[in-house]
């Protein structure tokens, strides 16, 4: 397992400037960011999987973990804790629609579980992670059913189950409106993986490159 010495000294700088921010508001998220950063423990697949799952139905927000970095993404500046490093933060449920639409159901137990177990169609973190990771575990995303979802196929979906099980950590914090923290986590974290409200990261470009290379490659493929 990689160690905190394995990265940047400056990687924990996150938090001693997020412990030091003034609480100016009833939206400020000092406490609950804090809980992510440091958190008691970290759950692996095999844990939030089992039957009754440790993930609650509530709505929150939730941090990944890597023990291992997936290939190209730069760790500086990122959290690191001694289990590993955090690169991707995301919640459930989204933002209510503005339109009157009824919001969406999921909770944390949802998500959590379907990044862990799901496909790249209906996880923007098994996407991501599948297209940094398609060399080394010799996948390749495809078009499947109609030609209009684009996964990697069962084989290549089990290969990034397995990673993860390996090597991604999940904690979690619960909050009645995520997408208000999700955006404080953005702006005062570092974390490379997340694309939307994060297009001012230094990784934001390459990432969005890369996985518009491995959908355009797939449109190109015939369905599999």
């Amino acid at each position: 397992m990689t160690t905190e010495q394995d990265f940047p000294d400056e990687a924990g700088a996150g938090l001693a400037s997020l412990a030091s921010a003034e609480r100016d508001s009833s939206d400020d998220y000092t406490e609950e960011l804090a809980q992510l950063l440091k958190p008691s423990r970290l759950f692996t697949r095999e844990e939030v999987l089992q039957r009754p799952s440790p993930v609650p139905r509530a709505s929150g927000m939730y941090a990944w973990y890597f023990d291992e970095v997936p290939p190209g993404v730069d760790v500086h500046d990122c959290h690191v804790i001694p289990e590993g490093v955090m690169l991707y933060v995301g919640i459930a449920p989204k933002e209510p629609p503005r339109n009157g639409a009824p919001p969406s159901p999921q909770t944390l137990w949802n998500r959590i579980r379907y990044h862990y177990r799901g496909n790249a169609y209906g996880s923007t973190l098994r996407l991501t992670l599948g297209c940094h990771l398609a060399d080394g575990l010799g996948i390749t995303l495809r078009r499947v059913g109609s030609g209009n979802r684009l996964t990697f196929t069962p084989y290549g979906e089990q290969r990034i189950s397995e990673w993860m099980s390996q090597h991604a950590r999940v904690t979690w914090v619960q909050a009645d409106a995520p997408w208000l923290l999700e955006t404080r986590a953005i702006e005062q974290l570092n974390v490379p993986l997340n694309l939307q409200g994060n297009s001012q990261h230094p990784y934001y470009l390459t990432l969005k490159a890369l996985r518009a290379k491995h959908k355009a490659t797939a449109r190109a493929l015939p369905i599999a």
